[in-house]
């Protein structure tokens, strides 16, 4: 665990601010203002906070960090992707993507041109892709950060930590900008589960960021893709496919040998999807190991009659990785079979692959 974890306020919710400040002999509600100062305000020291009398941002100072990650490093992609390297109290670090969207971004629904006119400032539109563990232990062989195994969970403070840094960094506010997150940097969020449900509700209640505008991707955790779907709270659900059959499945992702396929596919035709939801399956296509048309085919059968989409993504190459991305030929084909078969399916452009900032790519690279 990160040094100090007792002592950081970052991650803590309305409840457990409130046993601070009645421990301090205040009254409740300057419980809410240490949490729109930690949250919405995004301040950076206790002393900033002006609500706060001043002897209570001084014993605040004194016993708590607000444990805001560090930026140790940034790369900047030609496409306008930042690569953030995010660091820790005790040393660790993670990284963060923040990919605006431009050409052949998302559409905007009508309500940027009113936000505008009402604070004159054109707001931006991007996604924040943030992770979950400190490398991960899923071991995908086409993955980099399976390179790294895993070190530690994040805490929900260090989750969220990365999508504050990523607006201070870019000067965003959620109730003006429109901001995507999703929960697809290093790690898995569902063997990190109880830190990633934590951080989510706190974004949505505090950072202001709706849970319709978050999307999680897990390989396979199947006990906890029963469990979210239970939950009150939720982002929308990606599952990590990458291959028609268990036995490539299991040869690609090892996962797979203790939740099989079949149990997969179970639990996402039981997912209770909400009204106008879709279930993302996402397939990483690497060169004539899984991108053939009949594989697609294959892939048809084992997704029909489930509420979903399909993305595609053309591997993303990365040294000591022994795959090839796929030629365009054998993409279309692939995303032809699947249109074909009535599956919206759509090819996921690759975002700061130069910067490894792409999916799969993300190793704590330094350089």
């Amino acid at each position: 665990m990160p040094k100090n974890s007792n002592k950081t306020l970052l991650g803590l919710d309305v409840q457990e601010l409130t046993d601070i400040v009645h421990s301090s002999g205040e009254p409740g509600y300057r419980a809410r203002q240490v949490f729109q100062a930690i949250y919405v305000q995004r301040v950076l020291t206790m002393e900033a906070v002006s609500t706060l009398p001043a002897t209570l941002r001084g014993e605040l100072a004194r016993q708590y960090v607000l444990g805001v990650p560090r930026i140790q490093a940034k790369f900047a992609s030609h496409d306008g992707t930042i690569r953030y390297l995010v660091g820790f109290e005790d040393g660790e670090s993670v990284e963060a993507v923040w990919m605006p969207h431009g050409d052949g971004g998302e559409a905007g629904d009508g309500s940027d041109a009113a936000t505008s006119e009402e604070t004159g400032k054109t707001p931006s539109r991007g996604t924040i892709c943030i992770s979950s563990q400190v490398g991960c232990a899923v071991d995908c062989r086409f993955c980099l950060t399976a390179l790294l195994g895993v070190k530690r969970n994040l805490t929900a403070g260090e989750i969220v930590g990365q999508v504050l840094t990523v607006l201070n960094d870019q000067k965003l506010e959620p109730g003006h900008d429109r901001i995507n997150l999703v929960f697809m940097g290093m790690g898995e969020p569902f063997l990190n589960y109880d830190n990633f449900m934590k951080a989510v509700r706190l974004l949505v209640e505090g950072v202001g960021i709706a849970e319709s505008r978050m999307t999680v991707s897990t390989a396979g955790v199947i006990p906890r893709i029963y469990d979210f779907g239970q939950e009150p709270v939720r982002p929308k659900l990606a599952i990590s496919l990458n291959a028609p059959d268990q036995e490539l499945r299991s040869r690609l992702m090892p996962i797979t040998r203790k939740w099989t396929l079949e149990t997969l596919i179970a639990a996402a035709r039981e997912f209770p999807l909400r009204a106008r939801e879709r279930l993302t399956f996402e397939y990483v296509l690497l060169h004539e190991v899984n991108d053939s048309t009949e594989n697609a085919q294959h892939v048809v059968e084992l997704v029909r009659g489930v509420r979903a989409k399909v993305n595609l993504i053309a591997f993303n190459p990365g040294p000591g990785i022994e795959f090839g991305t796929p030629v365009e030929q054998r993409v279309l084909a692939f995303q032809d079979v699947l249109i074909g078969a009535g599956i919206p399916t759509f090819l996921r452009r690759p975002r700061g692959r130069d910067i490894y900032a792409a999916c799969g790519q993300l190793k704590r690279t330094v350089a």
